[in-house]
């Protein structure tokens, strides 16, 4: 019993930081905005399920970096609040990351949908 108890503890925290990042992170909501178009796109042009599943781990992808890059600066604000050149330099380097992710999700998805928007032509 205790071990259940222990594992719906962890998931009552998993909630609380995914509510914390969609109520108090811009960049979070522009994410799943975007993530929500993706996915309505998925289903006008009703991609396979091989499309599905890379689709859908790339917005994991996404979003999960997007949620370390908060960790990381919001650690970076509480050790050292004012401003000092390597705690730029670490948040720079956690928002680049985001880039790392970003960049390459948006060729695998424009790959995907490369071949049904040019059906429409």
């Amino acid at each position: 019993m205790e071990f259940i108890r222990k594992r719906l503890k962890s998931l009552q925290y998993v909630f609380q930081g995914l509510f914390y990042l969609i109520k108090n992170e811009p960049p979070v909501m522009v994410h799943i905005v975007i993530s929500l178009v993706w996915v309505i796109l998925g289903f006008c042009f009703g991609i396979t399920t091989n499309e599905w599943i890379v689709q859908l781990l790339c917005i994991a992808i996404v979003l999960s970096v997007e949620g370390l890059n908060t960790a990381v600066e919001k650690l970076c604000d509480f050790i050292h609040p004012d401003h000092h050149k390597t705690i730029g330099i670490i948040k720079d380097v956690a928002a680049g990351s985001v880039g790392f992710a970003v960049i390459p999700v948006s060729i695998v998805l424009c790959i995907i949908y490369y071949p049904y928007v040019m059906g429409l032509f």
